[in-house]
């Protein structure tokens, strides 16, 4: 299983978010975007929303009828009713649970640097884990460590 940390620094986690989500249901898969606050799933919501007419992304918030059938949900849990094997923690608060997913996609701004270090270092050496380490250069992602 893959793991990449991006560490937002200045950039808005919304900025992101959007563009993982698009590649993720662009390459036909499913991704469960997880957050404890529900006022940041309904922020997302909103984003997704949002993309314009030609970038909408289907999505849906955990809960409802159609969990099962979103390529995107939101949910306060890593259960993945949409049977997504691509994870996405939005707020920065590691979950052991991502170890279960094909994918999981990891952004974390200042407050939860210690946090994203402990969990880089944790990873360390577990078998059938791979880790990628982002951060913003020059106005662009670029990857700075992985192993």
């Amino acid at each position: 299983m893959r793991v990449d940390f991006y560490q937002l620094g200045g950039t808005p986690a919304e900025s992101i978010i959007a563009t993982l989500a698009g590649k993720v249901v662009g390459d036909g898969g499913q991704l469960l975007v997880v957050a404890a606050d529900e006022g940041t799933l309904a922020r997302l919501d909103r984003l997704l929303w949002d993309q314009g007419d030609t970038s909408f992304l289907p999505h849906g918030i955990a809960g409802g009828s159609d969990d099962a059938r979103q390529p995107i949900l939101l949910s306060i849990t890593p259960d993945a009713p949409n049977r997504a094997r691509n994870l996405l923690i939005a707020d920065g608060e590691w979950r052991e649970a991502a170890l279960t997913f094909d994918r999981a996609f990891y952004l974390f701004d200042e407050e939860h640097l210690q946090g994203a270090r402990l969990a880089w270092k944790l990873l360390s050496g577990r078998d059938g884990v791979e880790r990628h380490y982002h951060a913003r250069e020059d106005g662009r992602w670029a990857l700075k460590a992985s192993g």
